[in-house]
């Protein structure tokens, strides 16, 4: 019986391991990998008190973080796929076949960004396409960009790349744009973005990097070529909480509703933190302060109990 269980290997998850530990919280922490979704970025640049790291040093230093504290056993690499509420405490049932019980758990899954599935998208991830504006628009300097997705998430990262890319490409697959309309006012006054609407993108080519994105006119039929140094996807994510069925109340997009002064969700003894709640910013450093937030309360959670 743990006192607490950690799902998830993010910043929220490490975080929290980390907090756990010097509070000497007898805990489990269980991930199937280190870094979420950053482990794919090329150059971070906002982790605050790093000026620049490789996603897959970042996932490394959060890692060895965690490894340096006492007292915090680490499940790496299983898979949570089942929670289930039992006498009054929780039982976590893993991909490898093993059972945890815990007083308490955080989720800190985070969520993956919903793909295009299109040819090259896969093979220029990390090397041209990329999935976080406010990650990795400074490294597309003096670079030409296209952004796929009209809705809010679209809007913002062609806003993002205004202050460095000279020429951006806003498709959007329907009729009109889908996002706020004081940013798309915005946008429309912007000289350097041109916007295509009814455009399906079919695919991203490159050689080592993107060099281009084609695309279908859905009016029109026809197959159409724009030469990009870098595609940015962002039409949307989904919550890794699929495993939690309807353990916690979630949102209309699967997001665990949490109150926000402690992270606590709807089921007693459950906290979440990071991409897997309905946090408004969907970023490392606030996904990190979050888990830092819900372990200081489920420490004093514990402590009444």
């Amino acid at each position: 019986m743990y006192d607490f269980v950690i799902i998830g290997g993010g910043p929220a998850g490490v975080a929290a391991g980390v907090y756990a530990a010097r509070k000497k919280i007898k805990s489990a922490l269980i991930t199937d990998g280190f870094g979420g979704q950053s482990l794919v970025s090329a150059d971070i640049q906002n982790w605050i008190g790093t000026k620049s790291v490789s996603g897959f040093d970042f996932s490394k230093m959060l890692e060895d973080h965690l490894r340096a504290q006492e007292g915090i056993e680490i499940f790496y690499p299983d898979l949570v796929e089942r929670v289930d509420k039992a006498d009054g405490n929780f039982q976590i049932s893993t991909r490898e076949g093993k059972i945890l019980e815990a007083k308490t758990i955080l989720v800190a899954t985070g969520s993956r960004r919903r793909k295009l599935n299109v040819p090259g998208e896969k093979e220029f991830d990390g090397k041209g396409v990329a999935y976080c504006s406010i990650c990795d628009a400074p490294i597309f300097k003096n670079k030409v960009t296209a952004v796929v997705g009209g809705g809010n998430a679209g809007l913002e990262a062609v806003r993002d790349l205004l202050a460095y890319s000279p020429k951006i490409y806003l498709l959007q697959r329907g009729q009109a744009l889908k996002g706020d309309p004081l940013t798309q006012e915005m946008i429309a006054k912007e000289a350097k973005v041109t916007v295509f609407l009814n455009a399906i993108t079919t695919e991203i080519i490159g050689d080592k990097f993107v060099t281009g994105l084609r695309y279908k006119d859905v009016k029109t039929g026809e197959e159409k070529e724009l030469k990009v140094d870098g595609v940015f996807v962002e039409i949307g994510s989904v919550p890794n909480t699929e495993f939690l069925g309807g353990l916690v109340e979630k949102n209309e997009w699967g997001e665990i509703i949490i109150d926000h002064k402690t992270q606590r969700a709807s089921q007693e003894g459950i906290w979440a933190a990071g991409d897997a709640t309905d946090v408004l910013y969907k970023q490392n450093n606030i996904s990190a302060g979050d888990a830092v937030k819900a372990v200081l309360n489920i420490y004093d959670y514990l402590n009444k109990q």
